[in-house]
């Protein structure tokens, strides 16, 4: 199974991944999250979203239809974190229950002019799951770069052996970029990531995942974003095709 990575620098476009973090945590914290700044030490956030599909590093997990998803952070002026991020999800099709519930802590900061380190672990929580092991965990680690108007992220996630994964491990490793648009509201975003090991819906264990969009904020705290989604990975015939390429729109709001 394929599922999200979400962390307050992992997703850091939510069009590309209409999908959650972790990253980052798929993506909670993306990079039209805006933090609501409170005084002290402590700063607290929300987020939510309704999105045409829940996409995760391409994987449809919502069976085509529309998903709430919505999250809580709470971060300390030293770069610790924790939070948690949940979403709707098609039991009928994924067969993992009803809603994913992810629960994350790491750090995040500035490591030099412009470059910023995210490192954290991730745990994915199917708490309406039917018989059977699915929750596991996941560490992650990303390097986010700014140059000028274009901001980049590269990571990797690393899902060690378990049960829930077959006795197997994951790996996944990604780029974002965004750009703004000067003197507009829009940034357009891109997402291209590798999957290797047991999360994903492909015959042979591996798969590239995709995406181009943009997003833009339209309203307060409310951003509109729209990406079109996809992934490549060998299917079995006459299964779902949970990599069939989509085009998704999100409106998510941050507090």
């Amino acid at each position: 199974m394929l599922t999200s990575f979400r962390g307050p620098a992992a997703i850091f476009v939510l069009a590309s991944l209409a999908f959650a973090a972790p990253v980052a945590a798929q993506t909670v914290n993306a990079a039209d999250e805006v933090e609501a700044e409170t005084e002290g030490p402590i700063t607290f956030s929300a987020n939510i979203a309704l999105t045409s599909e829940y996409r995760f590093r391409g994987v449809d997990l919502s069976g085509g239809d529309p998903a709430v998803q919505g999250g809580l952070d709470l971060a300390h002026e030293s770069g610790f974190y924790v939070g948690t991020w949940a979403s709707t999800l098609d039991d009928d099709t994924v067969g993992y229950g009803d809603v994913e519930l992810d629960v994350y802590g790491g750090w995040s900061g500035d490591i030099g002019e412009g470059l910023a380190l995210d490192v954290g672990v991730i745990g994915y929580l199917y708490p309406d799951a039917g018989p059977g092991d699915f929750d596991y965990v996941e560490f992650y680690s990303s390097l986010g770069f700014t140059f000028g108007p274009a901001e980049t992220t590269v990571g990797v996630a690393y899902a060690p052996e378990q049960d829930s994964l077959g006795g197997t491990d994951n790996l996944y490793v990604y780029s974002d970029i965004g750009v703004g648009i000067p003197n507009t509201p829009v940034t357009v975003t891109g997402h291209l990531g590798y999957t290797d090991g047991f999360l994903t819906f492909t015959n042979d264990g591996d798969a590239f995942d995709w995406s181009i969009g943009a997003e833009a904020s339209v309203y307060g705290p409310f951003t509109l974003s729209a990406a079109y989604v996809g992934a490549e990975g060998d299917i079995a015939p006459g299964a779902y095709d949970f990599v069939d390429d989509a085009f998704v729109v999100t409106l998510s709001a941050s507090f």
